[in-house]
């Protein structure tokens, strides 16, 4: 693909601020990717480029783009902004209580023990949590005190900040309970790291020096913690940053994310604003079909490919299902004009605004033995215990001060040891020898020697031999489920530390660095095998050649809380649809279902979608 006249532009800007608002298919990637290469090759000095991505997708692809360079790793900083925090807090975090890498707990459950915990410590807070009642209440209410933590974390609020006594005891208990573990949990990567650049700007303007130019991606889905972290990174002089946005795929405004800090940069960094608007990856029937719900989509060259917009309707979601599996199953079996070579189950994709849309879909995919993959977790959780144990010892050997997950590990063990849990000085060598003398199962034992297979050396974790000998107990299972369950545990652990390794060239290889990238998504799979069934929000960055919107119906897209909202809430809705739609490159289609049966268990007839009479297809 030939550079445009506009994207030869943003890669030959030199010093000063840029905004660059770039529309689905302009390139985006192949600019941000040649711009680093550019200012890496051609301008002089001793520095590094920090390029700062939404998602690790973005961020390994760019990196793909740039292994040929030399001591890429070395001369930039490719990332999300959380990696980004979570490297400044292992690097500098002195100042604000971070003493080497950080340990994170991003879990619900592993956030929802440290909060129960220090509440049963404190007799005030105690009782606040014994009248929540049974288990199911106290769980719901974990969640929202939990979320409002977050919420105050997202706003850069420290407990001291505050109002409401008992919140701010309840926040400030957590933190601690936090810190006791040698542990912080996600939102204190960007809270941390504010703070750090604004109480102490002498490290702020260090890593000003370092990194002579910032390239941030997805911008439009900055919220105001992270523009306020960008604002104190760069101080009031320093404006080397290139930002890179569409305000019309601004989809997670629930998590406080809005397109307005597009603008405020422009005018806080006084940005040059250059607008990319060529498709060079839709079809044009795709291209008016997204042009249809944003009238201000307008591109400058359209892709010489027609494409093909289709509406497919059941009277039931089993028969929705079943239209869009003939659908794709006709496709493949004659293929299509639009599409070069054979149309496989690996360039489709299903869409939902929710995953309940493929309940229907799902089961009859797994009738006729179809490959496919729903949204891929960014968090990495095994099935079988045996892992789940080995992955507590991992958790050990990283962080011997984490008494959290050395309680979980005895309680699941049923080890009662008060005294083991109060010894603050015990390392992982010294609790594998007590944990052997207690009474242990095989499984027990097989993970205990696991542990020993790898060594005491957190910085040189020999993890292939511990996986060995848990890959050697299991291929002695009878039991084929388990032994089945056991070894596709295994195989993702190897993939995710081969990832891991990969990604890290030149850079630290210890344990706890490869849980904490984990922590962060960063062994998070961009696509699996197979058909997708993917969320609007999870499909994100993605592109197929054929893509198919299931459950256009009122209540489903648009989403029934927008619809009692109104107002900003349908807007994004509309955002979303319209990010959907361009995740084609190719041919596109709507489906939807006249009748659908309710979560309380009765049918209700269906009303399909506004948005479809917007496109003018009902």
């Amino acid at each position: 693909m030939n550079l445009s006249e506009k994207q030869q532009q943003i890669i030959q800007h030199g010093d000063g601020a840029l905004l660059v608002e770039a529309g689905p298919g302009s390139g985006k990637t192949r600019v941000l990717t040649e711009r680093v290469r550019r200012l890496l090759t051609e301008v002089d000095g001793h520095f590094r480029v920090l390029a700062l991505t939404f998602t690790n997708k973005a961020a390994n692809e760019m990196r793909q783009r740039l292994e040929a360079f030399p001591e890429i790793e070395q001369r930039a900083f490719i990332g999300t902004l959380h990696s980004f925090c979570a490297d400044a807090l292992g690097n500098s975090g002195k100042p604000v209580g971070i003493l080497e890498e950080p340990n994170l707990f991003e879990r619900f459950q592993d956030r929802k023990l440290v909060l129960r915990q220090a509440m049963e410590a404190d007799p005030e807070l105690g009782h606040q949590l014994k009248s929540k009642g049974d288990a199911k209440t106290q769980d719901k209410a974990f969640r929202n005190w939990l979320e409002e933590i977050s919420n105050a974390k997202r706003q850069l609020l420290l407990p001291d900040a505050i109002d409401d006594r008992l919140f701010r005891k309840l926040y400030l208990a957590y933190d601690e309970g936090l810190r006791g573990s040698n542990a912080i949990d996600y939102d204190d990567l960007l809270l941390l790291t504010y703070r750090l650049f604004t109480e102490r700007p002498k490290i702020a303007g260090f890593y000003r020096r370092l990194y002579r130019y910032i390239c941030i991606d997805e911008a439009q889905d900055l919220n105001e913690a992270q523009y306020r972290l960008i604002r104190a990174l760069c101080g009031p002089e320093y404006r080397n940053v290139m930002v890179v946005g569409d305000p019309k795929q601004a989809i997670f405004q629930w998590n406080g994310a809005h397109p307005k800090y597009l603008d405020l940069f422009e005018r806080d960094f006084s940005a040059e604003k250059i607008v990319l608007s060529e498709n060079f990856r839709s079809s044009a029937a795709v291209v008016e079909t997204a042009r249809k719900l944003d009238p201000n989509y307008e591109i400058e060259g359209e892709y010489p490919v027609t494409g093909k917009i289709d509406l497919l309707q059941g009277n039931d979601e089993e028969r929705e299902a079943q239209r869009v599996i003939e659908y794709l199953e006709s496709l493949m079996a004659t293929g299509h004009p639009d599409i070069e070579g054979e149309i496989t189950p690996e360039r489709c994709a299903l869409l939902g605004r929710n995953r309940y849309v493929f309940g229907a879909v799902e089961k009859l995919l797994k009738e006729k033995g179809w490959p496919y993959y729903k949204q891929l977790s960014t968090q990495h959780e095994s099935e079988s215990g045996l892992l789940q144990n080995f992955e507590l010892c991992l958790r050990l050997l990283s962080n011997p001060e984490d008494r959290l997950h050395l309680g979980v590990l005895l309680t699941r063990w049923k080890i009662d040891d008060h005294e083991l849990l109060d010894n603050a000085d015990i390392d992982c060598a010294m609790l594998i020898t007590v944990l052997e003398k207690k009474p242990r199962n095989d499984h027990q034992r097989i993970v205990l020697d696991a542990i020993r297979q790898m060594g005491f050396d957190e910085t040189e974790p020999h993890l292939l031999n511990g996986l060995d000998r848990l890959e050697k107990y299991a291929n002695q299972q009878e039991e084929e489920s388990e032994r089945a369950t056991i070894l596709q545990d295994i195989e993702r652990w190897r993939k995710d530390w081969d990832l891991f390794l990969r990604s890290r060239s030149g850079g630290e290889h210890g344990l706890r660095a490869f849980l904490g990238h984990i922590a962060l998504g960063g062994t998070q799979q961009p696509k699996g095998d197979g058909l997708a069934l993917l969320t609007v929000h999870s499909a994100k960055g993605l592109e197929f050649d054929v893509v198919v919107v299931m459950g256009m119906m009122e209540g489903v897209f648009p989403d029934y809380r927008a619809m009692i909202m109104m107002g900003q809430a349908l807007e994004e809705e509309r955002r979303n649809l319209f990010v959907a739609v361009t995740r084609s490159r190719r041919l596109l289609c709507f489906s939807y279902a006249r009748h659908r049966v309710m979560p309380w268990g009765a049918p209700k007839e269906q009303e399909p979608s506004r948005f479809l009479e917007k496109l003018e297809l009902a």
